[in-house]
């Protein structure tokens, strides 16, 4: 009676044993053949790379060329490509080029051109241009172009204004920022582009490689060098204002500001009075001179007449009586 549950117990048992070795080789075929999928899957990964790195070899003088290529398109947008556009610095400094002219009547041209030339110099400016002629044989006229800084144009300008008659004066600002942060940001651009070509020409062997990267590089660094020649340009006229200056001197330097006559002028116009006098006098003595000859003839005719009658009549005898 005993017997009959051992035997169940003993089958129950040598069950599971069976479908536990079942479950263990199961396990084990799927292990080996994920290992060899794996193992199938590196070996064609590596084989993959190995013919992108062949043709990465083959194909390098390209490779750099497209690379040269994504630069320079870079370098012609004007900015580093990003995800989220740049914004405008709110802190940057306005930049403003000023020029005036100014034309201004002196007595003396030299002398309003050499003050000018003082007060440049002592406002920290210079003198960029000047040249003096004489108009018409009687007046000189003098023109001058004058830079100084920024802080010193007001006060420059003013000065220049009194020194004599003002004639007409003219004045402009033009605010250049925006084309400066334009400038600077193409310069970075460009420095990074030349940067990333020198870059390339480091790992370049082919010799082809090496003549079109350097070509390359001097296109970009002459465009480099353009651009900081107007960043050079851009920076002196903002920092310096031009003034240009004309200096005339009035039709006659010798004429009062007053046109009431004084002593001096009555005389020299009564001295001229005389002198017209005279030069009349002389041409009526001159007219008449003919006349006034003939006429002392006359005269010393009539008198020698007169006097032989009269000497007749004296020396004829008495009348008897």
């Amino acid at each position: 009676m005993q017997a009959a549950p051992i035997t169940r117990t003993g089958r129950r048992t040598g069950g599971r044993t069976r479908t536990a070795l079942a479950a263990g080789l199961l396990t084990a075929v799927l292990a080996l053949s994920g290992c060899g999928a794996s193992g199938g899957s590196d070996d064609s990964g590596s084989a993959s790379d190995e013919r992108a790195l062949s043709a990465g070899e083959q194909n390098g003088g390209q490779n750099k060329a497209a690379a040269a290529g994504e630069a320079a398109a870079d370098s012609k947008e004007g900015a580093p490509r990003s995800g989220t556009p740049k914004k405008p610095n709110p802190v940057t400094a306005a930049h403003v080029i000023r020029t005036a002219s100014l034309s201004v009547e002196v007595k003396s041209a030299s002398r309003a051109a050499a003050a000018a030339r003082t007060v440049a110099q002592n406002a920290g400016g210079l003198v960029a241009n000047e040249s003096t002629e004489q108009v018409d044989d009687t007046h000189d006229s003098s023109h001058l172009v004058l830079r100084v800084p920024q802080a010193e144009y007001d006060g420059v300008l003013r000065e220049l204004s009194g020194a004599g008659k003002l004639l007409s004066r003219t004045s402009t600002a033009k605010d250049v920022t925006d084309q400066v942060v334009d400038v600077e940001s193409r310069i970075a651009t460009q420095r990074a582009s030349v940067t990333r070509v020198r870059k390339l020409m480091e790992r370049a062997e082919k010799l082809v490689d090496v003549v079109t990267l350097e070509g390359e590089l001097s296109s970009r660094q002459a465009s480099l060098e353009s651009l900081l020649a107007q960043q050079a340009s851009l920076e002196d006229r903002t920092t310096l204002a031009t003034i240009t200056l004309d200096l005339t001197e009035p039709e006659s330097a010798s004429e009062d500001d007053s046109d009431d006559p004084g002593f001096v002028d009555a005389l020299g116009g009564g001295w001229h009075a005389f002198l017209t006098m005279l030069r009349w006098l002389a041409m009526a003595v001159g007219a008449a001179a003919p006349f006034l000859a003939a006429a002392a003839v006359l005269l010393a005719l009539w008198r020698l007449l007169r006097r032989r009658r009269g000497g007749e009549a004296g020396q004829q005898p008495p009348a008897a009586g």
